[in-house]
């Protein structure tokens, strides 16, 4: 398949995007984007650039290397907030270089952004731009909800619409426009990569609850513990004192007895998880619904499969 290939070849562009005159840099960078990852938003980027008639997609790799590493390095920068020590099934880039070192990695990747974007348009560029600060802005009401106890549903979805949907809905954006779609088709392709993008997040939160480490790549039970996701917005309540959510610890996953323990207001995991994956569900839904704008395809097709998977995933 097309988009198949064009993602083998993202990921040799991304090989040489980790590399550095500085031989650290290369070796963290190649660390995490080596160990590779979902690679959902470049995925879907490729696929609406595919969905809006665009055939040459040696002018949309690039575009979505970037929207890839602008992803990997908010995930480098969110494993030292979180103290988290598995990422990709690897070790994190905070927990085997330190926080210093993960952070320069992190602004590392952000910076090699600049220059695939170099050659695009001031218009795409804008898009790039503008979901990176809301990226910024979702991370920051995060951490300030969970440490003043006012983790509502309304704050969550706020939060996920920022910090997750906002680089789905660039990556779509961005296909869709390089591919001089018209603009009620960049339109549809937004609104479907929103919707996708908010239930990806909602199953995220859900796993975080439901699957364990290895099965993840990442330490699991990490949100509950520090005071947000989907279980903490359904009670209404962080489930922490303000400031001091507790941390996971290294490698052990927070045990079901003290998740239990972390939800106030007595609903329990299972009710926060099936919860989860309704509204996971319904979104999932409205993303496929968003697509009935565009012409069919099998892009168009590979477009409503992915969201199917997107729901149906395990990790």
């Amino acid at each position: 398949m097309a988009v198949d290939h064009a993602l083998q070849q993202l990921d040799e562009l991304l090989k040489s995007i980790a590399d550095s005159a500085v031989p650290l840099l290369t070796e963290t960078s190649q660390h995490i984007l080596g160990a590779g990852g979902k690679r959902v938003r470049p995925r879907l980027l490729l696929l609406a650039y595919q969905a809006a008639g665009g055939q040459n997609f040696d002018e949309a790799i690039p575009l979505a290397a970037a929207v890839e590493i602008i992803h990997t390095a908010t995930l480098v920068h969110d494993d030292i907030n979180d103290h988290g020590t598995l990422r990709r099934g690897r070790e994190t880039v905070n927990s085997r270089w330190g926080g210093t070192f993960a952070l320069l990695t992190g602004d590392y990747l952000f910076t090699r952004t600049y220059e695939l974007m170099a050659p695009y348009s001031t218009e795409l560029n804008l898009i790039l731009a503008k979901a990176s600060t809301a990226l910024v802005e979702g991370e920051t009401m995060q951490i300030q909800a969970a440490r003043e106890g006012t983790f509502d549903t309304q704050t969550y979805f706020e939060i996920i619409s920022r910090k997750t949907a906002a680089l789905f809905v660039a990556a779509a954006e961005l296909g869709g426009t390089a591919a001089q779609a018209p603009a009620e088709h960049v339109r549809a392709l937004s609104n479907y990569a929103f919707n996708l993008g908010i239930a990806f997040q909602l199953i995220d939160d859900v796993l975080d609850l439901a699957a364990d480490s290895s099965q993840l790549g990442k330490n699991a039970g990490i949100d509950i513990a520090q005071g947000r996701g989907i279980a903490v917005a359904i009670q209404g309540n962080s489930g922490a004192a303000t400031g001091s959510a507790p941390v996971a610890e290294a490698e052990n996953d927070i045990s079901p007895e003290a998740l239990q323990q972390s939800i106030l207001r007595g609903a329990t995991v299972e009710q926060a998880i099936a919860k989860g994956r309704k509204k996971a569900e319904e979104f999932a839904e409205s993303a496929i619904a968003a697509l009935n704008e565009l012409s069919p395809s099998s892009a168009v097709d590979e477009l409503r499969e992915l969201a199917r998977l997107v729901v149906e995933r395990d990790h």
